[in-house]
């Protein structure tokens, strides 16, 4: 309500600032608007001054064309009262007009002229001009500004509610400078017709007092020049503060402080500054003629005030430094929780000290920042929240050496030099360039570091460049994709069905936990992403789990129903191109393990004979050995009833090895048999 009418009051003062054009007032009234008219003028200069930023003050441009129409009807209304009230416009208007003229009506003319001249040449020029380049450099930034979004929500950086605000903040910046642009025109002509409203003012003043009431020269310069020119004063002054907003506004930088604070800290932190200004100052004032006393104050000022912040600064460091001192001390004394040694971290990176560089911020190391993009890629990818990553530096370890653990297990390692740049070597790539030998942790390929000397001719011989931290940051990604399943416990499954039932609360009630325990589902999840299926569809997941949950307990059963149905998701990842050449069983190989298939109440198993399981995976190496000499990505196709257990018989040889049913296959999938495996 209380909303409601303040906006109707806007509303109401935005007419009544129309009306003023028409409506004559008296005098006391026009007093009473002409101060409302400096107060809210500098109202509008001191938030000019504290928004730490120009979209803070969004409503500026059109704030710009309100107050320059209000100083225009305040200016008719004045003219009205000063050229037929016999230049009475009120105890305002001659305040100010006595004030400055003062004795002398020559001295008041040229004040104002230079006062008007001053605001319309310097900082109305200057604003607009600014305004300008503004709006046309925010206009041509607005595609790549956008494209930058794109590209961090793409990458996991945002998120999709973040990056809505971020392009509205880009379209709002636009907006605004595109008004100024147009606004700060207003300023322009509010300063040229002060200077016509005032002439107006001056010559009909004569032309009534001389030809009309028959007044002397003398009689109407005391009476219509006093108020023509106290009236130009009054407006300009409004005027002149506003223009000061307008140029402040536009200049302002992006900063988290306003500009007080910025010109405090930017303007007054090195002291030896102030005080070779003030040496400077002080050997000038020897020069003949100059005002030495002014001049020595000035300079025994800036000494003195540098002096004081240059003790202040190192009483401060000194400070600081016995503060982080004391509180080391007190860290080392305090009692060692001894729980806290028995706490597993899920996800450990630690770390010879060479890398450290690499790590620290201050240093300029931004791996921090990269593993928050792994776990927000990983999120997007697979729906698998990764837990917090664990960096700590390990004296114990190379210096040159970094361990990733899992659970407190070590599962993978590497070798990084923070210095230098690894090199991988492409197929037609001479090797002419020295450097270390090393592998690429993730993928294995053979490649060398090399340092700054030597960039410049790798990149001429044709070999892709590495900077250190994306070697890590690749191979984390790379472990966390086929470890992620290891990751996965109850409490997260939890969230995830939390998170389900605030919007399908009726799926939840009636699969989880009243056909499937919550640790059923967990398995099953963790059979997909062992797997690198996304779990991003758990409705799919859930509904599929609640129509077979039924009907077995098995959950590797369960996971091959929740598979078939996620055959989109299967197909868009292993098979995205619609066709693609793969391996199969022969027939004689299925029914050999579906006759060897043992079922238990934990689940199934396969029991093969040494022999025959030796011979199935010696002809599935071949297969994939074939595959990779024709440069095709290993793809076995199985019946439904055979794939898992085939997966599971060749896991130890290939574990990175896609094993598909033909229920997990879009129908219009063409598939190309290139090997068939044979028992």
């Amino acid at each position: 309500m209380k909303t409601k009418i303040g906006d109707s009051l806007i509303a109401v003062s935005i007419v009544g600032v129309i009306l003023l054009i028409m409506i004559p007032l008296r005098p006391k009234a026009l007093d009473f608007l002409f101060i409302f008219n400096i107060l809210i003028s500098i109202v509008i200069l001191l938030t000019a001054l504290y928004i730490t930023e120009p979209l803070q003050f969004s409503v500026f441009p059109s704030l710009l064309l309100i107050v320059t129409l209000f100083r225009l009807g305040l200016n008719i209304a004045a003219t009205r009262l000063i050229l037929s009230n016999a230049g009475d416009a009120g105890k305002v208007v001659k305040t100010f007009g006595s004030f400055v003229i003062g004795d002398n009506f020559v001295v008041g003319i040229i004040l104002f002229l230079i006062m008007v001249i001053g605001q319309f040449i310097v900082i109305t020029k200057g604003t607009e001009r600014v305004s300008e380049v503004a709006a046309r450099f925010t206009l041509d930034a607005m595609p790549g500004k956008q494209m930058a979004i794109d590209a961090d929500l793409n990458s996991g950086v945002i998120d999709e509610v973040m990056a809505k605000v971020r392009r509205r903040d880009v379209q709002r910046e636009a907006d605004f400078y595109g008004s100024m642009d147009g606004a700060s025109k207003f300023v322009k002509g509010d300063a040229v017709m002060g200077i016509i409203i005032t002439a107006i003012n001056f010559v009909g003043g004569i032309i009534i007092g001389m030809v009309m009431d028959q007044l002397t020269f003398d009689d109407v310069l005391s009476t219509y020049a006093l108020s023509a020119t106290g009236n130009g004063i009054l407006s300009q002054l409004p005027a002149l503060l506003v223009s000061t907003a307008t140029g402040i506004t536009v200049t302002r930088a992006a900063s988290d402080e306003n500009i007080g604070t910025n010109i405090r800290k930017q303007l007054f932190t090195q002291p030896d500054v102030l005080i070779v200004s003030g040496v400077i100052v002080a050997v000038v004032s020897l020069i003949p003629g100059l005002p030495k006393l002014s001049m020595l104050f000035f300079a025994t000022l800036f000494v003195v005030l540098g002096y004081s912040l240059k003790k202040a600064t190192k009483e401060k460091q000194v400070k600081e430094k016995a503060q982080e001192q004391e509180k080391a001390v007190k860290e080392t004394r305090k009692a060692e929780d001894i729980s806290t040694f028995l706490q597993v971290d899920k996800i450990e990176l630690e770390f010879g000290y060479n890398i450290i560089p690499l790590v620290d911020v201050n240093q300029g190391g931004d791996l921090l920042d990269r593993v928050v993009a792994i776990r927000k890629q990983c999120a997007v990818e697979l729906g698998l929240v990764v837990p917090v990553v664990r960096l700590r530096d390990n004296m114990q370890l190379s210096p040159d050496k970094y361990v990733i653990k899992i659970r407190g297990a070590k599962v993978a390692e590497g070798t990084v030099y923070a210095d230098r740049y690894m090199a991988i070597k492409n197929d037609d790539t001479q090797d002419t360039i020295e450097g270390i030998e090393d592998f690429e942790p993730a993928f294995g390929l053979p490649a060398k570091w090399v340092d700054q000397k030597t960039r410049s001719k790798a990149e001429m011989s044709g070999y892709t460049l590495i900077e250190p931290t994306s070697v890590i940051a690749t191979h984390l990604a790379d472990v966390l994709k086929h470890h992620g399943h290891e990751l996965l416990d109850r409490q997260q499954v939890k969230d995830l069905i939390d998170m389900i039932h605030k919007t399908q609360p009726a799926l939840i009630e009636d699969c989880v936990p009243k056909v499937v325990s919550l640790g059923e589902v967990q398995k099953v999840l963790s059979y997909l992403l062992k797997e690198g299926i996304p779990i991003k569809d758990m409705t799919t997941i859930l509904e599929t789990l609640s129509d077979y949950g039924q009907m077995t307990k098995d959950t590797q059963m369960l996971t091959e129903y929740v598979r078939q149905n996620l055959r989109r998701v299967i197909t868009a990842k292993f098979v995205p191109e619609g066709k693609a050449p793969v391996m199969m069983p022969d027939p004689d190989l299925e029914q050999l393990i579906l006759d060897n298939i043992h079922q238990t109440k934990q689940g199934s198993y396969v029991n093969l004979e040494p022999t025959v399981l030796q011979s199935m995976l010696t002809k599935v190496k071949d297969a994939i050995e074939s595959f990779t000499q024709m440069g095709l990505q290993p793809l076995v196709v199985t019946s439904p009833v055979v794939r898992f257990h085939f997966k599971y018989l060749t896991e130890q040889l290939a574990p990175d090895l896609v094993v598909l049913s033909f229920n997990e296959i879009e129908p219009h999938v063409q598939l190309i048999n290139k090997h068939v495996i044979t028992a």
